[in-house]
């Protein structure tokens, strides 16, 4: 196992203190959420992929962050009612974290150290968007937007990271986690 994965200080969304090691054994989607952004509307196939597939062993797990552009500024009960209201969500949040800015919170380090480089689905342009508005992430390995995704084996290897624009029933993202939660 990963040990120190798992061993990372986190916060609930209702701020209690935790870590991930109540997930040891399971798959993990590990995604940066906020609640005013173009991707928004991912919450509900987030939604679907952890009804879909928790039974088997899946977890989603979001992590609210303001570092693309302010996009996620309410706070955790506003965040938690948004959520609730809006999107059903079922799957469990976690409070706010830095990704890009300073300082960068040890889980997001973690991550981003394992697995730097990013799948895009076809054809996409997201990192040309990105470009043209003069938002693209100043370190090129840093997380390029909300909704990025970051998928984690039943062992604590730090398997994929998708893209923002990558949607939750995109082909290769199920294909990937199905793959995952195939493993033993």
């Amino acid at each position: 196992m990963n040990a120190p994965l798992y061993a990372i200080p986190l916060k609930t969304l209702s701020g209690q203190a935790t870590d991930l090691g109540q997930y040891r054994g399971q798959v993990l989607l590990i995604v940066n959420v906020a609640s005013k952004c173009g991707l928004t509307p991912q919450y509900a196939g987030l939604e679907t992929l952890f009804e879909t597939y928790r039974s088997r062993g899946l977890q989603v797990l979001g992590f609210p962050c303001n570092d693309f552009a302010g996009q996620e500024p309410g706070s955790a009960d506003e965040i938690a009612t948004f959520c609730a209201t809006q999107y059903h969500v079922g799957f469990p949040m976690f409070e706010k974290v830095a990704i890009n800015s300073a300082p960068r919170h040890p889980l997001y380090a973690h991550l981003i150290a394992a697995r730097p480089e990013i799948s895009f689905p076809a054809a996409s342009d997201f990192v040309e968007k990105l470009g043209q508005y003069d938002m693209l992430p100043t370190q090129p390995d840093d997380v390029l937007w909300n909704f990025e995704k970051f998928l984690i084996g039943r062992d604590g290897t730090i398997l994929q990271r998708f893209s923002p624009d990558t949607p939750p029933d995109d082909a290769a993202l199920v294909a990937a986690i199905e793959a995952a939660l195939a493993q033993a």
